[in-house]
């Protein structure tokens, strides 16, 4: 990893009427435009799809790290965010993160330390750490595709 600090630039282009563009050194264009809830057409992605995208893909990227320097094996995991937007004092915010994570684990995996892994994981991600929304997380965990309860888990801290 480089040091400190880090420094991200995105450019956003757009006219009266069209879809935005947004591009960064290195990364192909990528379009936007209002979603529907805005009167927009719901089929790019919006700034509040890519936010909440956004916290998923740090949740996954951020436990990928936490379960390799842990030595936890896993096969898949997929992490579905909803993101809760409400008016607050004037200004529109979002409030509220609902993550749920989906494990898969070998069976020969302790299914504690995968457990411990995916809290972890939520401690740890920069994105979700960096909003004022609070944080919810569910886990269910598969040990070779046989599903465990979920459980819902508490965030320290939101």
């Amino acid at each position: 990893m480089q040091k400190f600090p880090h420094r991200y630039v995105v450019i956003a282009a757009g006219d009266t009427l069209d879809d935005i563009e947004l591009a960064s050194d290195s990364l192909p264009p990528l379009r936007s435009a209002p979603p529907t809830e805005f009167d927009g057409p719901g089929d790019r992605w919006s700034p509040e799809t890519l936010l909440v995208g956004a916290v998923a893909a740090c949740y996954v990227l951020t436990f990928r790290a936490v379960a390799r320097a842990s030595r936890v094996s896993w096969t898949w995991l997929r992490c579905e965010v909803g993101g809760t937007l409400k008016k607050v004092d004037q200004a529109l915010q979002f409030t509220d993160f609902e993550v749920r994570a989906r494990l898969n684990i070998p069976a020969t995996m302790d299914v504690t330390q995968a457990r411990w892994a995916l809290e972890k994981a939520e401690r740890q991600c920069l994105i979700s750490n960096s909003l004022k929304g609070t944080k919810h997380l569910t886990i269910a965990i598969e040990i070779d595709d046989i599903v465990i309860q979920p459980e819902a888990v508490a965030v320290p801290g939101s």
